[in-house]
């Protein structure tokens, strides 16, 4: 992040160098002022100066002296510099496809509580929004309000991230044009920031995850959709009109495929999400009646009883690994037109790895230009089923924190 030294107040400078120095030290922990100086290109009077006001507020420590090959400086001692990780907080809200994660989270988007409720598909966005409301309000007597800084959606569907209204979310019923930031502005006096839930989630992995240090990484997600974010040097790449990363609405079989929500057909998401690997079992136990009794019960997902079955019934198994394919055909359409460095996996495709993902990574490298294939590394992501929602208070801290008012359109 470059420091602004021209054309603007110096109020804005000077909001704009504090926001370079925390973003500097969430990725580079520990560096001295003199090495924040190098990094930046800012004046080491200037570095003290602004740290200084950082270490004041809270924001900041100054603590432990910094060592090269195991051995002290020659000189004056160098002290490293640290974020406060519980200095400020946020909240974050997924809103997912039936339901909706609520979080409380420090400065490194580490969970501090977190909640979650079940909503009907056609529940008004009103009623869905309220309850998540209601959560908060039970919390917040028990915060002290000048440490909560902002508020972060991840909302499922198509996002205009400059107005905060979440434009359509083709998977849940009512959905269309609903004013999540305004809405939520005024029922708890907080600002606001909202984006699509797949993109927050690349947010998370990009500030707190394993694409800290990719240039350009595509994060990919499959649960009742499927979406990815993109990210280029650090910050998320919308499009024109906030749509870009709608992979799951790639057209792969143009015809005889089905109709999918968005109302195309053929689209990878009729393919490859959950609803689609639940709908193929059921066509397969149609056509194989025995495969109803060999699916495991006890307390397990329908969509975890089929990946079991398929570890003992090669049928399945290769429907299955054909289904991955058609990810990796789309990934590799992917890596032609975006070149990424890394793309890292969500959902499914993180629970049932094993089976899934050795397939895409394969057809991938296959199928992808020249080495382009070869080139892009593949990883799940960390966050496990809690990416949304940590997704959800990358957001705002993005957005009030780190890097306010950036982005790439």
């Amino acid at each position: 992040m470059q420091p602004i030294t021209s054309g603007t107040s110096s109020s804005d400078m000077k909001s704009h160098n504090i926001s370079a120095i925390l973003r500097t030290l969430l990725y580079q922990d520990g560096i001295s002022r003199v090495h924040l100086a190098q990094t930046l290109g800012i004046s080491t009077a200037t570095i003290t100066n602004l740290v200084g006001e950082l270490i004041q507020t809270g924001l900041v420590i100054e603590e432990g002296i910094i060592k090269t090959n195991g051995q002290t400086n020659v000189g004056r001692p160098q002290k490293a510099l640290h974020i406060v990780t519980d200095a400020r907080y946020v909240m974050g809200i997924h809103i997912d496809v039936g339901r909706v994660y609520l979080i409380l989270a420090n400065l490194f988007a580490q969970k501090i509580k977190s909640w979650q409720f079940d909503h009907a598909l056609d529940a008004p966005p009103e009623q869905v929004l309220d309850r998540a409301v209601e959560v908060f309000r039970t919390t917040l007597p028990t915060l002290n309000l000048s440490q909560l800084i902002g508020v972060g959606v991840a909302a499922s569907g198509l996002v205009d991230t400059s107005t905060g209204v979440n434009v359509i979310a083709p998977n849940l019923a009512g959905w269309h044009n609903v004013p999540i930031r305004e809405y939520l502005m005024q029922r708890l006096n907080l600002p606001v920031a909202v984006d699509n839930n797949v993109r927050a989630m690349a947010l998370a992995e990009t500030l707190f995850g394993v694409g800290k240090q990719a240039r350009a990484m595509a994060f990919i997600y499959a649960r009742t959709g499927v979406g990815a974010g993109l990210v280029v040097n650090g910050e998320l790449y919308r499009g024109a009109a906030a749509g870009a990363g709608e992979i799951g609405h790639t057209t792969i079989l143009p015809d005889g495929g089905e109709t999918c929500h968005c109302g195309n057909t053929g689209c990878l998401e009729t393919l490859i999400s959950e609803p689609a690997i639940l709908r193929l079992i059921d066509t397969l136990i149609h056509e194989h009646p025995d495969l109803k009794s060999q699916l495991p019960s006890g307390q397990l997902s329908p969509l975890d009883r089929v990946f079991i079955l398929a570890q003992s019934r090669k049928i399945v198994r290769e429907q299955l690994e054909n289904r991955a394919r058609y990810m990796g055909i789309a990934i590799a359409n992917l890596v032609n037109i975006f070149n990424p460095e890394l793309i890292v996996l969500g959902g499914i495709f993180r629970r049932e790895k094993s089976l899934l993902l050795p397939v895409i990574e394969a057809t991938v490298r296959q199928r992808a230009f020249a080495r382009l294939g070869e080139q892009v590394r593949f990883k799940v992501t960390d966050f496990g089923d809690d990416a949304g929602m940590i997704g959800a208070a990358a957001l705002a801290l993005e957005a009030f924190f780190y890097r306010p008012q950036a982005t790439i359109t």
